[in-house]
């Protein structure tokens, strides 16, 4: 993501006053599903409009309508379509695979679904593993009444902290793999991951058995009785093939860019191109989700209930995000290196807070930017400098981790919202699941930054 142009001669840096329709996009999200729901499912897309317009007009007027038409096209173009199919690619592909088969939903047999999980984040992707173990998971607590803490920590492992191995699991670790990091590099966050892992599934375990005996002692019973089994199977397993084009895809974009013949572009406005290696991408993601829809049978989708809305809600609120957050990663580019953020602990609650709320892709290139003009002499070689192993950990685990701290700080995250909303379990709202990111999460990331950032 581009976050460099030329301000107008009469200042260098950008109001904060810009920040205010992100502020009401995030809001709005927030409160308007709570107090207006039916209202919300409705006008949202108005709403997104909205929001675009109070930031956009005003910033065209301020720096001129070429330098807003410019960051708003690299922000599209750049950021947005090779984002929204890559969701769409997985969401398509994850949606033609089905688990069929005895899976109760016991507190047991969903850890062990959490774990596996998380273990797939880090090779298909957070997003991918999302979409891939989700429905399994709807459709294993169907039966149980109190299942919300289900689909919470399964957004907290999987969707997040479980995509920290590998450039493939989550896009800012890919950007650090576009600027020289080696791609097994972050193999060496392992010990973090396990600690972190092993401290989520253990509340779990605890808050789910409770809710499970809970379930028990009112009478409610699973679906699938003992003398009933049925051996579990994988459906419309080809779509592996499909999902595994999609993962080649992320890696090429990632590596032909530093080949000379994909090194360039398609030109669309000032400085603005379509680079090959996205338009490679995005040919090889939607022909892996027209082949998985080609090649599998309907039933596949119902036995899913499979439908259009989660991708659709996200298509559409998240183009409100990433052109709201333009002069909030505007700012955080011009003045990131003037923080005094020097130590790991710092760049780690730094680089997490930003990544709640921010996409966390450009808030990683920002601190990894900030890191490398340091001049730091030992640690990773990177296009941008030479960054501290410390650093660099502390860096990618707080924009990958703390991306699990609200609904929007991870596309997967509110792709997994919508489906269970979808499936009639009950969420948190916005600052409801804050909430139990500040209970759970938090006092993880503290011991992290004791055990590993100090």
């Amino acid at each position: 993501y581009s976050l460099s142009f030329s301000f107008s001669n009469k200042s260098n840096s950008i109001s904060l006053l810009f920040c205010i329709p992100f502020l009401g996009m995030l809001l709005s999200i927030a409160v308007f599903p709570l107090v207006k729901p039916a209202w919300w499912e409705r006008n949202q897309k108005y709403a997104v409009i909205a929001w675009s317009l109070l930031f956009l007009i005003p910033f065209a007027i301020r720096y001129g309508f070429g330098v807003m038409g410019e960051q708003l096209l690299e922000v599209i173009v750049g950021d947005y379509f090779t984002f929204i199919v890559l969701l769409f690619g997985l969401f398509c592909v994850a949606g033609n695979i089905t688990i069929e088969g005895e899976l109760s939903g016991s507190p047991k047999v969903n850890v062990i679904m959490l774990l596996i999980g998380t273990l797939l984040s880090s090779w298909i992707g957070t997003t991918g593993a999302s979409m891939v173990m989700i429905r399994p998971l709807i459709r294993a607590n169907k039966w149980r009444s109190r299942k919300t803490q289900v689909v919470v920590f399964f957004i907290f492992l999987v969707s997040n902290i479980g995509g920290c191995l590998t450039p493939v699991g989550d896009p800012p670790l890919l950007m650090g793999f576009m600027r020289n990091v080696p791609f097994f590099w972050s193999l060496r966050l392992i010990p973090i991951m396990i600690l972190n892992v092993a401290i989520l599934l253990v509340i779990f375990y605890i808050l789910d058995s409770r809710a499970y005996r809970k379930d028990l002692a009112d009478g409610i019973t699973p679906e699938v009785q003992s003398g009933d089994k049925a051996a579990i199977r994988v459906v419309g397993a080809h779509n592996i093939i499909f999902l595994a084009a999609i993962v080649v895809a992320v890696i090429l974009s990632g590596v032909l860019p530093s080949t000379k013949a994909f090194s360039g572009g398609i030109h669309i406005y000032g400085e603005v191109e379509l680079t090959y290696a996205a338009l490679i991408e995005v040919i090889i993601i939607l022909v892996a989700a027209f082949l998985s829809f080609k090649t599998t049978n309907k039933s596949v989708r119902e036995d899913n209930h499979f439908s259009w809305g989660a991708i659709q809600e996200v298509a559409v609120l998240f183009i409100g995000i990433f052109i709201t957050m333009i002069p909030a990663l505007l700012i955080l580019k011009a003045k990131g290196a003037e923080l005094g953020l020097t130590q790991p602990w710092q760049m780690f609650w730094v680089t997490g807070a930003m990544s709640s709320f921010l996409d966390n892709t450009p808030t990683y290139l920002v601190f990894l930017t900030t890191a490398g003009t340091l001049a730091f002499t030992n640690g990773i070689t990177t296009t941008l400098g030479t960054v501290p192993t410390k650093i660099l950990s502390a860096i990618s685990c707080g924009a990958v981790f703390m991306g699990a701290n609200t609904y929007i700080g991870n596309a997967p995250n509110f792709m997994v919202k919508s489906i269970s909303d979808e499936n009639g379990i009950k969420m948190p709202s916005f600052f409801g699941y804050m909430l139990c990111s500040l209970k759970f999460l938090i006092p993880v990331f503290i011991i992290d930054t004791l055990v590993f950032f100090l």
